[in-house]
């Protein structure tokens, strides 16, 4: 049965709130007895961890941070930016935008993917500052949260802009270029050392500094971006561009959809992080899945329309999906079967237009319900099964899984 747990907050951000995230820490979770030598993701002052440290940072209406420590079940105050209209995550950070600006909130938790084994860590949580631009941004990030780049693009002014993210691990806010494009829908890709900028039908690539690399790729309404570990994806209206780093170039492919298809296009991925396959929502027709790896689409229909899809892309294949009416479908991905559903849990904050989210990793799902006041932990391998419900103190209306 699921158990609800009420939310204890700890302190303020600042010196108390870095004692009570570091009091969080689970005996298993405590620093690695002994160094290692591959530094891969480490930064001066984080602790390295014998397991991830998960957690769900979650930002209200009105713009205050919490985070819930999974291990402990207790939850930190990180403080308050400004009110967001949209969140996005890399699983450290959160981008908080709105029409003025993008506020950003460092987790001080994190995984290093380092493909064949994987490093944990923790450091001191912290607001991190704002990068102002006019319009609310489209964000953009990579699978590193210690090197590499952020993009964002602010959609009334037109303004690209790519962030260190080396410098937001030391807590800096750095821009390696702001590039001056139409007004209008756009995206700043992270690729490598390299970031490409879509906007106006075509993708142009630019080295981290800004300068032109080759030619423009055309991509007619471009919306949509996710990054795996063979490259970043673009959706486009006919299919999407695959970006990859090969000897130290960018190479683009161009993905199409599957001749004759008529499903609509996708416009969002999501998927469990890192991992080749990524899912989108095909309007009433079901689920797109592209397999990076094999550059490939598939049409998933479902028997009922869905609101949103992740892929897990576990061994199983599994597909979370969320219905109009608020449950957790459990999908097979070859098939379409659904092999197991939640009841309804988000159904108000989905009539009343919140902005839910679904987000899966290797063994749970976590769910936000802002009209509910509610945050779960979904067991999708166990018959979509309530594992825990959250009440935190402040409305959930968005959040990460973060540390993963």
């Amino acid at each position: 049965m699921p158990h609800s747990v009420p939310l204890r907050t700890t302190a303020a951000l600042g010196a108390l709130s870095v004692i009570a995230l570091a009091g969080c820490a689970a005996p298993a979770a405590d620093p690695a007895p002994t160094p290692t030598t591959d530094t891969h993701g480490e930064i001066a002052g984080a602790a390295e961890l014998a397991e991830p440290a998960l957690g769900l940072t979650s930002i209200d209406g009105d713009g205050r941070v919490s985070h819930l420590d999974l291990l402990e079940e207790t939850t930190a105050d990180l403080g308050r930016v400004s009110a967001p209209t949209s969140v996005h995550s890399d699983g450290r950070y959160l981008f908080a935008a709105n029409a003025s600006g993008v506020s950003i909130v460092d987790s001080g938790v994190w995984t290093w993917d380092h493909v064949d084994h994987f490093h944990y860590y923790r450091a001191a949580p912290a607001l991190l500052g704002e990068v102002s631009g006019a319009g609310v941004a489209t964000v953009a990030t990579s699978n590193s949260s210690t090197t590499g780049g952020t993009g964002l693009f602010f959609p009334d002014s037109g303004e690209a802009v790519l962030l260190d993210t080396e410098a937001l691990s030391k807590g800096e806010v750095v821009e390696r270029f702001r590039l001056e494009r139409a007004p209008g829908a756009g995206l700043v890709v992270p690729a490598g050392s390299f970031a490409a900028v879509a906007s106006s039908d075509e993708i142009a690539l630019h080295t981290g500094d800004g300068a032109p690399v080759g030619e423009t790729t055309p991509c007619v309404e471009p919306a949509g971006t996710l990054t795996t570990r063979v490259g970043a994806v673009i959706g486009c209206r006919d299919g999407a561009v695959l970006i990859t780093v090969e000897e130290g170039a960018p190479v683009v492919e161009r993905i199409p959809y599957p001749e004759g298809t008529t499903a609509p296009r996708a416009t969002s991925f999501a998927n469990r992080e890192g991992r080749p396959t990524v899912a989108a929502v095909a309007g009433d027709a079901g689920v797109w899945l592209l397999d990076t790896r094999e550059r490939a689409w598939t049409l998933l229909p479902t028997p009922e329309p869905v609101v949103q899809a992740t892929a897990v892309d576990d061994k199983d294949e599994n597909v979370l999906a969320l219905t109009a009416d608020g449950r957790v479908l459990v999908v097979d991905g070859v098939t379409g079967a659904v092999r197991a559903a939640s009841t309804p849990l988000v159904g108000a904050s989905l009539a009343a237009g919140q902005p839910v989210s679904l987000i899966a990793d290797q063994q749970r799902a976590y769910l936000n319900g802002p009209t509910e006041g509610r945050m779960w932990e979904i067991d999708f391998a166990d018959d979509a099964r309530v594992a825990r419900e959250f009440t935190p103190e402040s409305t959930p209306l968005f959040f990460a899984e973060t540390g993963r």
